[in-house]
């Protein structure tokens, strides 16, 4: 990670794979972990308060917003390891 970001790399092809596929594997992750948060969100039952539903919905936001970063970073990565 500190070789990439420093740039001592060189911009080898097998640096953009492993980039690309890190972020189409992060962006499957977070996926399933916003819909499963979602999930537990909707199932909450009447013992917990109205503060930890409206918690649970801004980590299902969060986990959302987090999840289109990494697929967007994913596409661009994609996009720069077919140009490459």
């Amino acid at each position: 990670m500190v070789m990439y970001i420093i740039g001592t790399h060189g911009g080898e092809t097998s640096w953009i794979t492993l980039d690309a596929a890190y972020h189409c594997v992060a962006a499957l992750f977070y996926l399933s972990a916003s819909v499963l948060e979602a999930l537990a969100t909707i199932t909450m039952f009447d013992g917990f308060t109205y503060r930890h539903y409206h918690e649970n919905i801004a980590a299902v936001v969060f986990a959302y917003v987090a999840t289109l970063l990494y697929v967007i970073h994913a596409v661009f990565s994609l996009i720069r390891w077919k140009s490459s």
